[in-house]
C-alpha cells in the first residue's frame, strides 16, 4: 500500500474493476487501470513491456505514460490534464438541483484519513459511511508497532504495543471528526486478518537465507525494512517467520478477521474505542459537533455483537464520564456482510443501532464468488448473459438484493428507527443507488470521487420511485 500511496497512477496486469487494489485506488483518488494483460514488468531491469496491436513497446523507468481510469485507456507520453473543480458555479448549481429532490436520503463517503474526508466534503458528502481503521496502521511509522502487537505472546506485551498506536489513531479520528463537523462518522473496528500486516513468507525466507553473508549495507537496508536495529535481525527474522506461519490461513477472507479478531484480542477493540472517544471529547470541546458511529465488522451472530458492543460501551462510559460528557450521543452498529447476519437481522437489531451493508463481501459470501478471481471468467459469463453485469460493480438485485431487502425488513421489525446504509462499491453505482433508495435505506456511501454520481443517482431514484420508500426511511 505504500507504493500506491506515493503513486500518481496505477496500472496492473491482473485484477478487475472491483478487485481490492482498484477499490483502494479509487478511494485514494488515484487514476487506475487494471487487468491490462498485455503488460509485463521486469523489476530487476526496471522495464515494462506492452504488446499493443501486434507491436512490442518497451518502457524504461522514468518514461511517461498517461492513464484514463474512467475509460481504462493508457496513452504513451504525458497528456495534458484538467483538474475538475467541485466549486465551479455550473457544477454546484446542477448538484443543488439534484439535492433538492433527494429528500432525507443521504450520501456519505468512504474515507480513512482527514485528507480524503476534506475531499469528500468538497464533493458534497454528508458524513463518512466507512472509515477503514486498518489503513491507518499501514503507515510506515506505524507498521512496526502493529507488528510488535502481532508478535506479542502475552496480553501485557500486546497492550504496550497498542499503547503506542493509541495516540496515532486518536489524532486520525480527531481529524475526521473536525472535517465532518456536524455530520456522522462511521468507524469500523479492525477488519483484515493479522497476516496482512506482516511481510510475505517467501520474502522472509529469502532474507533469513541472505543474512549470514549479507554486507553491512544490505543488513542496514533489512533493518530499515523491518523497523528494528541491525543487531536484532538475527533473532527477529526467525521469530517473525514463525508468527507468519502460525497466522497462515487457507481461506483468510472467511478466517480470523473482523469481530473474530476483536473477540480473541479484546485489547485491540478497547484501544480503538478509546482512541475514538478520546478524539470525540477532544474535538467536541472545541465546539465542533461530533457524531461517532462505531461499526463492528463480519458479525454473523448477535452474540458476537453483544461481546464487542459491551467492550465499546465500557470504554465510552469511562472516557465520556471522566470528561463530564455522560449525555454525549454515539451509536454502535454492525456491518451486514454475511448471509447469516441478514437472515437473523431481527436478533442483531436488538443490539445494533444501525446496519451498514458491506456489499463487496456480502456479494462474495452470497454468490460463493471471489471478487479477485471472478475476472478470470467474467467476460464469458457476461457475454453469455449468465450474469447481467459484473455483480461486484452492479448490485445483483435478484439474489444479493433480496438478501439485503429481507435484512432491512427484519431489522426494522425489531427496531423501527434503525438507520440503514450501504458502504460497498455499489454505493456509487446508479442502478444500485436506486435499489437502496427503493428498499428504504437512509443513505449510501462511496469513494469521495463518486459522491457527485451518487447524489445525482439518488435524485433520479427519488423522481422515479413512489413514496413508500420515503415512508420507510422516516418511520
Amino acid at each position: 500500500i505504500h507504493g500506491m500511496d506515493v503513486s500518481k497512477g496505477i496500472l496492473t496486469a491482473v485484477g478487475g474493476l472491483t478487485s481490492h487494489a482498484a477499490v483502494v485506488a479509487r478511494g485514494m483518488g488515484r487514476p487506475c487501470v487494471v487487468g491490462a494483460a498485455s503488460v509485463s514488468v521486469d523489476e530487476n531491469k526496471r522495464l515494462a513491456t506492452i504488446l499493443s496491436e501486434g507491436k512490442r513497446l518497451t518502457l524504461k523507468e522514468g518514461e511517461w505514460i498517461s492513464l484514463d481510469g474512467t475509460l481504462g485507456e493508457v496513452y504513451l507520453g504525458q497528456c495534458k490534464t484538467n483538474e475538475p473543480d467541485p466549486k465551479s458555479h455550473y457544477f454546484a448549481t446542477f448538484m443543488e438541483w439534484a439535492d433538492s429532490f433527494r429528500g432525507n436520503f443521504g450520501v456519505r463517503a468512504n474515507a480513512d484519513i482527514p485528507r480524503d474526508a476534506k475531499q469528500a466534503r468538497l464533493f458534497g458528502a454528508e458524513g463518512i459511511g466507512l472509515c477503514r481503521t486498518e489503513h491507518m496502521f499501514f503507515a510506515e511509522d506505524r507498521i512496526p508497532f502493529m507488528q510488535a502487537m502481532i508478535l506479542a505472546r502475552d496480553v501485557e506485551t500486546r497492550k504496550k504495543a497498542l499503547a503506542k498506536l493509541l495516540p496515532m489513531q486518536r489524532k486520525d479520528f480527531a481529524g475526521l471528526f473536525e472535517s465532518m463537523d456536524g455530520f456522522p462518522v462511521v468507524i469500523r473496528t479492525l477488519d483484515p486478518p493479522l497476516h496482512e500486516f506482516l511481510p510475505k513468507r517467501e520474502n522472509l525466507m529469502v532474507d533469513i537465507a541472505r543474512f549470514p553473508n549479507a554486507s553491512s549495507r544490505d543488513k542496514k537496508e533489512m533493518a530499515t525494512t523491518y523497523g528494528v536495529k541491525v543487531g536484532e535481525l538475527k533473532k527477529y527474522l526467525p521469530e517473525l517467520l514463525s508468527r507468519v506461519e502460525e497466522l497462515h490461513e487457507f481461506n483468510p477472507m472467511l478466517g480470523h478477521r473482523g469481530c473474530r479478531l476483536g473477540i480473541t484480542y479484546p485489547e485491540v477493540t478497547e484501544m480503538q474505542a478509546r482512541a475514538i472517544f478520546e478524539a470525540a471529547v477532544q474535538v467536541a470541546k472545541k465546539g465542533i459537533k461530533v457524531i461517532p458511529e462505531v461499526m463492528i465488522p463480519l458479525v454473523g451472530s448477535v452474540k458476537e455483537l453483544e461481546n464487542q458492543k459491551a467492550l465499546v460501551v465500557k470504554v465510552a462510559d469511562e472516557v465520556l464520564g471522566n470528561a463530564g460528557l455522560k449525555n454525549f450521543k454515539y451509536y454502535v452498529g454492525t456491518m451486514i456482510e454475511i448471509p447469516r447476519a441478514a437472515m437473523t437481522a431481527d436478533e442483531i437489531a436488538r443490539e445494533a443501532e444501525f446496519f451498514s451493508f458491506g456489499t463487496n463481501d456480502l456479494t462474495q459470501t452470497t454468490m460463493g464468488l471471489s471478487r479477485d478471481d471472478y475476472t478470470k471468467f467474467s467476460r464469458q459469463y457476461e457475454d453469455l448473459k449468465i450474469f447481467k453485469a459484473d455483480p461486484f460493480a452492479v448490485l445483483d438485485q435478484d439474489g444479493v438484493g433480496k438478501v439485503v431487502e429481507h435484512a432491512v425488513k427484519l431489522g426494522r421489525k425489531t427496531r423501527p428507527d434503525l438507520e440503514v446504509g450501504i458502504c460497498g462499491e455499489h454505493g456509487g453505482e446508479p442502478s444500485s443507488v436506486e435499489f437502496c433508495y427503493r428498499v428504504g435505506m437512509n443513505y449510501v456511501s462511496c469513494s469521495p470521487y463518486r459522491v457527485p454520481i451518487a447524489r445525482l443517482a439518488a435524485a433520479q431514484a427519488a423522481l422515479s420511485t413512489d413514496t413508500k420508500a420515503e415512508v420507510q426511511r422516516t418511520a
